[in-house]
C-alpha cells in the first residue's frame, strides 16, 4: 500500500468508506452486545453536535483550550458524586478503562514505593478482572497474581488472603466483572488491603453510570463505591452506561493528594517548556471530553434514570427468554452484563445460528458460554431476539454432535 499520487475527490472517498463499513456489524439496528451502546436518536445527536465542535482542538494544554479543562473537571466532578466519593476526591478523564486501569496501577505503585518502600510490587486481582490489569502489571514491573473464583463467580476471599502480602502494591475488584457481571465482595477486599496499608481499586467501568441508578431503581446493588471504607481508586466508562463516543473513561481517587502526588507527571529538564499530564497521553482528543461533558448534561438524572429502565426491560426479558429456551444463566449477575450457556447444545454452535441471523453474540471459554451486554436498544428487539434464540438452541444439535464438530 502506498499514498495515491493525487488526493481522491471527496465524493469518492466517502463512497469508499461506505462501502468498507457496510461489512461492520449493524450495531445501530442492536444486533450486537458489546463495543457500542446505542440510547437514540437525540443522545446521538447531541454528540455529534459536541464532537464536531471540537473536533480540532486539543486537550494537552488547558491554558490554551480553558473551556475543555472546565468540562473536564466537570465531568469527573459529576463522576465522584455518582460514586460517593467524599470532599477532597479528585481525578482525571482518560482515553478508556484502559488506561484508567493502568493509571490506577501506577499511582497505587508509586504510593507503595513511597509509603512502604516497596521495591518489588505485586499486583492481586480476580481471574475475571479485565486483562488491562495484565497489560498494567506488565508494562509497569509488577507481578500479577490472579485470584480464583468462588463458586459465585466472584473473587474467593480465602485466596486472595493467600495472595496478598508487604510486597502488594494494589487488590483489585470489579463491580461487575465483564465475563460474568458479578460484583466481587469490595467491602471484604478493601479491609483486606487496608489492614496492610494497601491500595484498593474497583474497576467500575461498566458499572460506574448504570449502577448508581439501578440503585436508584430499587435494585438489590451490592457495596461497591466510596461508601465502602478502603476504595482508593475508582475507574468509570462514559462511553460505556454514560452513553459518549468512543474515548471518555474517568478515573477517580479518594484523595486527591495522591492524584498530585503518585499520579501526575510534570517535566522541564528540556528545551521546549514546561510539560504537563495527568495520565498516560500527551495529546488527547478533545471531542470525547465535549461529548461527555454535552450527554451528561442533556440526559441528567431523570435521563439516566429512563436509561437504566429501559436496560432493566431488556435484561429482564432476555434472560426470561434465555430460561425458556433451556438455556442458563451462569452464576448471579447484578445488571444487564452475562454470560449464558446450555447443557444440552454447544454455545458455540447455537451462536454460529444466531449470525446466521444477523446477531453478533460474543463467545468466551471457562466455561464456554455466550455473552451479552444489553443497551437501552436491545429493549426494542428482546422479542425477535429470544425468538432466533430459541431456533437457534434448537437446530444447534446436541453437546456431544457439536463438540465433535469443534474439536
Amino acid at each position: 500500500m502506498s499514498l495515491p499520487e493525487r488526493g481522491i475527490g471527496r465524493e469518492a472517498l466517502l463512497a469508499l468508506m461506505k462501502e468498507r463499513k457496510a461489512k461492520d456489524a449493524n450495531w445501530r439496528a442492536a444486533r450486537t452486545f458489546s463495543l457500542v451502546y446505542p440510547a437514540g436518536d437525540d443522545v446521538d445527536e447531541i454528540l455529534h453536535d459536541a464532537a464536531n465542535l471540537y473536533l480540532h482542538e486539543n486537550a494537552l494544554n488547558p491554558l490554551r483550550f480553558p473551556s475543555l479543562r472546565e468540562m473536564e473537571v466537570e465531568v469527573v466532578g459529576d463522576t465522584a458524586e455518582l460514586l460517593h466519593a467524599p470532599a477532597g476526591a479528585g481525578g482525571c478523564m482518560t482515553s478508556g478503562g484502559t488506561e484508567s486501569i493502568v493509571m490506577a496501577v501506577y499511582a497505587a505503585r508509586e504510593r507503595a514505593k513511597a509509603e512502604r518502600g516497596v521495591a518489588e510490587p505485586n499486583l492481586v486481582a480476580p481471574r475475571s478482572a479485565h486483562p488491562a490489569f495484565a497489560k498494567a502489571a506488565k508494562y509497569l514491573g509488577l507481578e500479577h497474581r490472579q485470584v480464583p473464583l468462588g463458586a459465585d463467580l466472584r473473587a474467593d476471599l480465602a485466596a486472595a488472603e493467600r495472595l496478598v502480602d508487604d510486597h502488594t502494591a494494589l487488590v483489585v475488584g470489579s463491580a461487575p466483572n465483564y465475563p460474568f457481571g458479578t460484583v466481587d465482595p469490595i467491602p471484604e477486599l478493601a479491609a483486606l488491603a487496608a489492614r496492610r496499608g494497601i491500595s484498593l481499586h474497583v474497576d467500575g467501568c461498566l458499572g460506574g453510570f448504570l449502577l448508581p441508578f439501578w440503585e436508584r431503581l430499587g435494585e438489590p446493588v451490592p457495596p461497591f463505591d466510596f461508601r465502602v471504607d478502603g476504595v482508593a481508586t475508582m475507574s468509570a466508562d462514559v462511553h460505556k452506561y454514560g452513553y459518549c463516543v468512543k474515548g471518555a473513561s474517568v478515573l477517580v481517587h479518594r484523595d486527591e493528594e495522591h492524584l498530585k502526588q503518585y499520579q501526575r507527571f510534570l517535566y522541564s529538564d528540556w528545551p521546549g517548556g514546561l510539560y504537563f499530564s495527568q495520565a498516560l497521553a500527551g495529546t488527547r482528543a478533545a471531542a470525547p471530553i465535549a461529548a461527555a461533558w454535552a450527554v451528561t448534561r442533556r440526559l441528567g438524572v431523570e435521563g439516566y434514570l429512563a436509561l437504566a429502565r429501559r436496560v432493566r426491560e431488556a435484561t429482564r426479558k432476555i434472560q426470561a427468554g434465555i430460561a425458556s429456551t433451556g438455556m442458563r444463566v451462569i452464576g448471579a449477575p447484578v445488571m444487564s452484563v452475562f454470560a449464558f450457556t446450555s447443557d444440552a447444545a454447544d454455545p458455540f454452535a447455537i451462536a454460529d445460528r444466531l449470525e446466521e441471523r444477523g446477531w453478533c453474540v460474543d463467545r468466551q471459554k471457562g466455561p464456554d458460554a455466550l455473552h451479552v451486554m444489553l443497551s437501552p436498544r436491545h429493549a426494542d428487539v428482546a422479542d425477535e431476539f429470544v425468538a432466533d434464540l430459541g431456533w437457534a438452541a434448537a437446530s444447534a444439535g446436541t453437546r456431544k454432535s457439536s463438540e465433535a464438530r469443534y474439536s
